[in-house]
């Protein structure tokens, strides 16, 4: 085994940035003749496997236990270190998510090997693994090298490869047994977060409408709600929305917040400074609504409109309707 993607579950299908991971994976394995696995850990590996079967990689690891139906770094920990030691890999892709930053640390220490963690690119260089990542707002790009012996743990942005660019293929699904005692997991993972009753992922959205401080006033937040609302899109802001606690953080888009990728991204009265851009700059598609002409926003939009957002709007999310 060469490489092995690990996948994380997301209401039974595989988690965008894990789709993420495998083109990444996929990228590396063309231009180095290398294999490419995945692994489905949980109650829905069934689910994620069969998904995971439909791309172009040579195996599928299915782990089916009590003990891991439910995510626990623990449990996950065991699970992965048991299949590096029988296996081999050289490389471990996961996205770059909540629950990849809460146990792979773990994992990482446990096999004494470094986290190569948000990386933007990878590639293997002679002896060495070479890791991108942004620094100071994603103004320089830094290689992270490391001459360790492998396997190397490495964890990719949101946005650092295009799933739509994952290719398609058959693999084959392996029933793969894995045995540890109970009394290693030592941690109980709680429901994932909800707010409203909704889920809050944003890095999974396929479309999103964000807000910025260009709305004016708190009053007029219902305005994008709606909109977003008509078009089944879910509801992000700028920090400086959130500063203001017109919109709760879990909302916010940034280097400070949450990094997206949505088939569309429509940006509401967002001037466009880099401490946002870095957080939604691998949208698909990038709308943009601003009364400043002159805003950086428009720089980095597909469509851009100049206008009053609060004559817009109302009009925008009508005609939608």
């Amino acid at each position: 085994m060469d490489i092995l993607v690990v996948l994380e579950d997301s209401n039974g299908k595989i988690h965008r940035l894990g789709l993420e991971a495998i083109v990444g994976a996929q990228k590396l394995a063309s231009s180095h003749n290398l294999s490419v696995s995945a692994l489905a850990i949980g109650s829905s590996a069934d689910d994620l496997s069969s998904e995971a079967a439909q791309y172009n990689i040579d195996r599928v690891l299915k782990v089916k236990n009590d003990l891991v139906s439910m995510y626990s770094s623990d449990g996950y920990t065991e699970v992965i270190r048991q299949i590096i030691k029988r296996e081999s890999p050289k490389y471990i892709f996961f996205g770059h998510t909540y629950q990849v930053r809460d146990f792979v640390p773990k994992l990482s220490a446990k096999l004494m090997k470094p986290f190569l963690a948000d990386s933007v690119a990878f590639e293997v260089g002679g002896d060495s693994a070479i890791s991108t990542k942004q620094m100071y707002n994603a103004k320089l790009l830094s290689d992270v090298i490391t001459t360790q012996e492998p396997p190397y743990l490495v964890s990719f942005q949101s946005a650092a490869f295009n799933s739509d660019n994952i290719q398609s293929g058959s693999a084959q699904i392996e029933d793969y047994d894995i045995s540890f005692d109970q009394s290693i997991i030592k941690t109980k993972s709680e429901e994932p977060f909800k707010e409203s009753g909704e889920e809050l992922d944003l890095t999974s959205a396929d479309l999103i409408v964000s807000v910025g401080r260009g709305i004016g006033k708190e009053e007029n937040i219902p305005l994008a709600k709606d909109l977003a609302e008509t078009i089944g899109a879910d509801l992000s802001s700028s920090r400086p929305v959130v500063d203001s606690g017109w919109l709760p953080s879990v909302h916010q888009v940034g280097s400070s917040g949450q990094s997206v990728a949505p088939k569309m991204y429509l940006a509401l009265g967002i001037s466009g400074a880099i401490q946002h851009v870095v957080g939604m700059k691998g949208s698909k598609n990038i709308v943009a609504i601003n009364k400043d002409p002159d805003a950086p926003i428009f720089e980095l939009a597909d469509y851009g409109v100049v206008g009053d957002l609060l004559e817009i709007l109302p009009k925008l999310t009508e005609a939608l309707k």
